[in-house]
C-alpha cells in the first residue's frame, strides 16, 4: 500500500493534489501527517522526503516526490487517474502541467488557508490575468469533454490539481464566470474535498508564516477554524 505523507490540511495545496486524487478514485494509501512546524519542518520532512518537501510518496523501498510526479507514478497502476481518450488526456496532461508550474502570482497573492474568509485588497493585473487564463482554461474543458469535470464525465488528474484553486476561490472570494464557479462547488461538494475541509477546519496547529500571508492579501473578515 502506497504511504503518502502530507502536511496541514489548512494550508498544505501540494499535499493536497495527491491526497483528494487517490481518495476519490478510491486508491488505497495510508496518510502520513506531518505538521509544518515553522524553522523545524525542514529537517522533519527530510526524513522521509529528498527535497524536504511535501508530498511525498513511498511505496515499498521506492519513494517518490513531486505532486506530478506522484500523478504519473500512480497513473503507472491505476489507468482511471487520466482520462481514457487519446485527446482529453493530452489535454489534462497539460492543462495539470500548467497549473503546476504557473499561476504563480495566485499562488504568491491567495494562498490556501480553507478555514478563514479574506476579504482582498485588491485584484492587480497580474492576478486578474492569471484569473482570466483560469477562466478560459475551465471554460475549455468543460466545453470540449462535455463536463462535469475538466476532461469529461469522470473525475481524473486534471480535477485533482485545480482543487486548491477551488478552496481559494472559496476563501477569498475571486471572480470567475459562472461556468467556472459552477465547477468550483463541484469540486467543493466531492466527499473527499470535503472530508479535507473539515479537518482543516479541526486542526489547532498554526503556521505564522502562512497566516501572515493574509494581512498581504487582504482583510479577515472571518476565521471558521477550530481555537
Amino acid at each position: 500500500m502506497y504511504a503518502l505523507y502530507i502536511a496541514n490540511k489548512n494550508y498544505s495545496s501540494w499535499s493536497l493534489r495527491p491526497w483528494v486524487l487517490l481518495k476519490t478514485l478510491g486508491i488505497d494509501f495510508d496518510e502520513r501527517f506531518v505538521p509544518f512546524l515553522q524553522a523545524s519542518s525542514y529537517e522533519e520532512f527530510r526524513k522521509f522526503s529528498p527535497t524536504g518537501l511535501v508530498p511525498c510518496l513511498v511505496d515499498g523501498d521506492l519513494t517518490v516526490w513531486d505532486s506530478l510526479a506522484i500523478t504519473e507514478y500512480v497513473a503507472e497502476d491505476y489507468s482511471q487517474v487520466w482520462p481514457g481518450d487519446r485527446a482529453a488526456r493530452a489535454w489534462a496532461r497539460s492543462a495539470a502541467a500548467e497549473m503546476h508550474s504557473g499561476f504563480a502570482t495566485l499562488r504568491n497573492i491567495c494562498g490556501m488557508n480553507v478555514g478563514v474568509r479574506v476579504r482582498m485588497h485588491e485584484i492587480n493585473g497580474a492576478l486578474q490575468t492569471n484569473l482570466d487564463r483560469m477562466d478560459e482554461l475551465w471554460s475549455e474543458g468543460l466545453s470540449r469533454f462535455g463536463g462535469p469535470f475538466l476532461a469529461g464525465e469522470t473525475f481524473t488528474a486534471v480535477d485533482a490539481f485545480f482543487c486548491p484553486v477551488a478552496f481559494r476561490v472559496q476563501t477569498y472570494d475571486l471572480k470567475l464566470s459562472d461556468t467556472s464557479l459552477a465547477y468550483c462547488e463541484r469540486l467543493l461538494e466531492l466527499p473527499a474535498m470535503k472530508e479535507w475541509y473539515e479537518a482543516g477546519l479541526a486542526e489547532t496547529i498554526r503556521d505564522e508564516p502562512h497566516d501572515a500571508e493574509i494581512g498581504l492579501a487582504g482583510a479577515l473578515i472571518e476565521d471558521l477554524r477550530a481555537v
